[in-house]
């Protein structure tokens, strides 16, 4: 009998497969562009589409964007003449839903007339209730639309996985390096949680669909040597989000994109903080999530104990002047990363990246098993 990981790996290859078949576009390993809030419009996931791979449009200021964003996907496609813009057939890209703070009825309408070939859901309020409510009605307006559901814990994991009600078609194993927003105080790396994960869908008793479950890696990945470690730890296919801040398409204000290139050493210049999101003027989040981001001189003051009324007058004032007063170590704003930031240093076209990080995971791939033999 193969050992564990073997089967991991046996299991993730036949993931790929269901993929594959799901996404008949995509190309091999399969990279996937996060559905980051604002930041992730639909030129980015069009691009990332050109590539072989599957991009998802991220959630707008408003409910409503995300129609406004399915339009333009489907009229640009329309006008090249892609063979996967017919209204017939699913659109190539996907859409993000914070469940938390959703609008399930727009989020319907969105589904059932643009068809986007997945949607990607995250951060539900009240656990597998509010999961459930999403899942059966977004089957509803699209059957034949993929259900990605984003996890971070091992409980997650299995109370997603094991619902027989609404199950998800696919796991997204978000490991405590992302950027944005994340588990606040559970979360683990993406190392140690996604062969967990992997290792209890196998062995637990669950419910045998639970078992042919993709699981796609994502949390601190930026290139070719994070790739290739999640899929060695039974991923199907990677995400990457902080890495497609640094593309051409991204919406995403200069001065943002310029610290995203220059910040080094995420392991101490990153940390997870409800603070951002409060001086933004943001508040609600389901406490077992926190964002992570570049800690700048809000971050520093408020350790200081500057109150938080001087903190936001100092925001707002320094997000009216933009630039490095807004962004930059001596910023005050958000600037959502990953712990990998460091490893990102310049900005590309959305197709480029991925495919030199494709590349990449086979060149890498390859040299090991030459070093191995």
């Amino acid at each position: 009998m193969s050992s564990r990981p073997v089967r991991t790996l046996l299991r993730a290859a036949s993931h790929r497969a269901l993929l594959k078949e799901k996404f008949p576009w995509t190309l091999s390993p399969l990279v996937v562009g996060a559905p980051m809030r604002v930041f992730s419009g639909p030129e980015l996931a069009i691009s990332i589409y050109r590539a072989g791979g599957l991009g998802f449009i991220g959630p707008g200021i408003k409910a409503a964007n995300i129609i406004i964003d399915l339009e333009e996907v489907q009229s640009q496609l329309l006008k090249e003449n892609s063979p996967n813009s017919k209204s017939a057939e699913l659109l190539p890209v996907g859409v993000g839903f914070q469940v938390w703070n959703g609008d399930l009825e727009k989020a319907v309408i969105a589904v059932s007339k643009y068809r986007p070939c997945a949607v990607w859901l995250f951060a539900p309020r009240s656990g597998q209730s509010d999961l459930v409510s999403w899942i059966i009605r977004l089957r509803e307006a699209s059957f034949n639309t993929s259900i990605w559901v984003q996890v971070g814990t091992l409980k997650e994991a299995l109370d997603v996985a094991s619902n027989t009600v609404a199950p998800p078609d696919v796991l997204v194993i978000q490991g405590a390096e992302a950027g944005g927003h994340g588990r606040a105080s559970d979360g683990i790396g993406l190392i140690t949680l996604l062969p967990e994960i992997s290792d209890a869908l196998e062995s637990i008793e669950i419910n045998n669909a639970a078992k042919s479950i993709p699981l796609i890696g994502a949390g601190g990945i930026a290139d070719g040597r994070g790739a290739v470690a999640a899929l060695g730890l039974g991923a199907s296919g990677v995400a990457l989000g902080t890495r497609f801040l640094a593309s051409t398409e991204a919406r995403i204000n200069e001065s943002y994109q310029t610290e995203i290139i220059r910040a080094t050493d995420g392991a101490s210049t990153t940390g997870r903080t409800q603070l951002y999101n409060h001086l933004r003027g943001t508040f609600g989040w389901p406490e077992e999530f926190s964002p992570r981001g570049l800690l700048n001189q809000s971050w520093t003051d408020y350790k200081a104990g500057v109150p938080f009324d001087e903190l936001k007058k100092l925001h707002d004032e320094a997000v009216k002047e933009g630039g490095n007063s807004a962004w930059g170590p001596n910023g005050r704003t958000a600037t959502y990363a990953s712990a990998s930031v460091g490893l990102i240093r310049e900005v590309q076209d959305a197709e480029i990246i991925v495919r030199k990080l494709r590349e990449d995971i086979i060149s890498i791939t390859k040299s090991l098993e030459m070093s191995i033999n």
